[in-house]
């Protein structure tokens, strides 16, 4: 039994940059036991696998340790294989999944994803948080899976180096830490040791909750953002109500096959 496999480097123009997800379509679900042990064997942060019903496609997305309820790069990733591999002639892939309806469209030289918007309130740090980073940031805030950690500088967010082992302890899917930027609007970087993802190259979903912070904080709803990992990554987004807009490129790297017994 084979299926296709391909790998795309996302919100990047550049190979070698950005964040790689793997991307796997597939006729029909293979049980999620199945699923999960080729995210493992991947081991990238996340692969996207879907399955197609017409004009709309269906995805999950799995980290080498869990399945997770939303992720960009492997949304990206997968639109990117339904345009440019598949074939698809029109303008938006509809995916459904269990973040509801998401939307990858055609955007000049871009990919933009249509997600839903994630406000973050403000919340107590849990116990041993800032000593996990290393860090004690000005400001902390709590979104539907990750903590928000606001600080005072790119240079302070560039610094930071976290205790992985004790960062898996806090019970969220993830940790952002975000300035406002020298260069960008803003500047975040995501750890998310708890599902097998130390840190983030470059994180879609993080975006969904920074990006209607950051248009509210600066009082305009189109920013450009950076995410300070070792590949790096810039993205383009736009606060919609309950809705953000997060545009960025990608670029195919690999093609090929998993074979099943």
């Amino acid at each position: 039994m084979t299926f296709r496999l391909f790998q795309v480097d996302a919100f990047t123009a550049e190979l070698f940059r950005g964040n790689p997800a793997a991307v796997c379509p597939l006729e029909r679900w293979l049980p999620a036991e199945t699923m999960q042990k080729i995210a493992m064997e991947n081991n990238l942060s996340e692969t996207g696998l879907y399955v197609r019903e017409g004009d709309r496609f269906h995805i999950r997305w799995f980290t080498p340790a869990v399945e997770v309820e939303l992720c960009g790069h492997a949304t990206l990733a997968s639109g990117y294989v339904v345009f440019e591999v598949e074939g698809f002639p029109g303008p938006v892939v509809e995916f459904d999944s269990r973040s509801g309806p998401l939307r990858v469209r055609r955007d000049g030289g871009r990919l933009t994803l249509d997600f839903p918007a994630d406000e973050a309130k403000p919340a107590e740090p849990p116990v041993g948080l800032f000593e996990a980073l290393g860090a004690r940031p000005l400001e902390v805030y709590r979104g539907r899976t990750d903590y928000l950690l606001v600080f005072g500088s790119e240079s302070e967010v560039e610094a930071i180096k976290p205790d992985f082992g004790r960062l898996a302890e806090v019970e969220a899917r993830g940790v952002i830490v975000t300035a406002r930027g020298n260069q960008a609007d803003f500047v975040s970087r995501f750890f998310a040791p708890r599902v097998g993802v130390p840190e983030d190259p470059v994180t879609g979903s993080a975006h969904a909750t920074l990006t209607p912070f950051w248009a509210r904080r600066l009082g305009k709803s189109e920013l450009e953002a950076v995410q300070l990992s070792r590949r790096g990554g810039w993205l383009w987004v736009k606060a919609a109500g309950d809705r953000v807009e997060i545009s960025g490129q990608a670029r195919l790297y690999l093609s090929g096959e998993i074979v099943l017994p």
